[in-house]
């Protein structure tokens, strides 16, 4: 992709990103980058992007979100709870971006995951969203409502389904912190799951792009769309690509039982949630991306560029770490 290829209409918009994780605050890069008028907005109101505006706003108050959103055009919910907390919190932060979508007219652009699907396998956005995990119900009933929304015609709205992502500032993944460390230092790779099923990733920029694309593409509104991903390969493949760009030998892989995620689950409760995830990384997992295909002219970052930024960005963060 071309991340600074954004359409006039889109830069010339006023947008608002909900949430200061790795992926708002790429898109909020982005947009910036391109000359549009852009807020970020978070409960502390600190996020810092250059030329983006931040602001306070807390999304499980509808008002604060609706005061955050006044005069945007296009609104980014890629705001998240904790993992642990989506059964309690998550919804009610969509119930905020949705109320200030209503009030400010603007189109709604929700970054979504795949859990909603509840399998592995081949992905297309054609499967129903029956997910019988806690985590992916809850990702199937706010796809849900987000549509319903849409078709009763309160809102307009619009969201990306991406994979597990990676890239550089993305710490809390399956490509992130529990990965890149042990890598980059030529130990044995804790994966939870089989190295060498196949895997779709989501490259983060990418994500970040889509969305924007999305949010000025008035065609597209009113779905979900499976956003760019590399060509699937392994996790093996993947990491032995990665430890070539890095002059490493291929890596080993040790494989993580559930029954010791339960156990740092009970010091670090986001890695117990990661056990109901075990099917997607105990077989094939294959996004399919026809739709956007045919729809868009952007394709995903092949694997040697998204690769060698991310592990140009570990390597600088590993050692910033060593140096104090």
């Amino acid at each position: 992709m071309r991340y600074r290829r954004i359409a006039t209409m889109t830069s010339s918009q006023t947008h608002v990103v909900f949430g200061a994780g790795a992926l708002g605050l790429e898109i909020a890069r982005q947009l910036a980058e391109s000359g549009a008028t852009v807020r970020i907005a978070t409960r502390s109101g600190t996020a810092t992007v250059p030329g983006v505006e931040p602001v306070k706003a807390d999304l499980a108050d509808p008002d604060s979100a609706i005061a955050a959103a006044s005069g945007t055009d296009v609104i980014y919910f890629c705001a998240a709870p904790p993992y642990q907390h989506w059964v309690r919190s998550f919804e009610a932060l969509q119930e905020g971006a949705i109320a200030a979508a209503q009030r400010s007219g603007a189109v709604l652009v929700a970054a979504e995951n795949l859990y909603g699907y509840g399998r592995a396998g081949a992905l297309t956005e054609k499967l129903p969203l029956d997910a019988r995990t806690r985590k992916g119900a809850v990702r199937a009933r706010m796809s849900h409502r987000l549509f319903d929304a849409h078709a009763g015609g309160d809102i307009r709205a619009v969201s990306g389904r991406a994979s597990d992502f990676f890239g550089p500032t993305v710490r809390q993944s399956a490509l992130g912190d529990r990965f890149w460390p042990d890598l980059l230092a030529s130990k044995p790779v804790n994966w939870f799951g089989d190295p060498d099923a196949r895997h779709s990733f989501t490259y983060l920029p990418d994500f970040a792009a889509a969305l924007i694309t999305l949010g000025g593409a008035p065609a597209a509104w009113g779905r979900a769309w499976h956003v760019p991903c590399p060509e699937t390969r392994t996790v093996r493949e993947i990491a032995t690509h990665a430890a070539a760009l890095a002059g490493l030998a291929p890596p080993r892989f040790r494989r993580t039982p559930r029954f010791m995620l339960r156990l740092v689950g009970l010091a670090v409760p986001a890695a117990g949630e990661m056990v109901e995830m075990e099917y997607a990384f105990a077989e094939d997992f294959v996004v399919g991306q026809d739709d956007w295909n045919r729809q868009f002219n952007e394709s995903a970052t092949d694997w040697e560029s998204a690769l060698a930024a991310t592990v140009k960005d570990w390597r600088l963060k590993l050692s910033d770490i060593s140096a104090t």
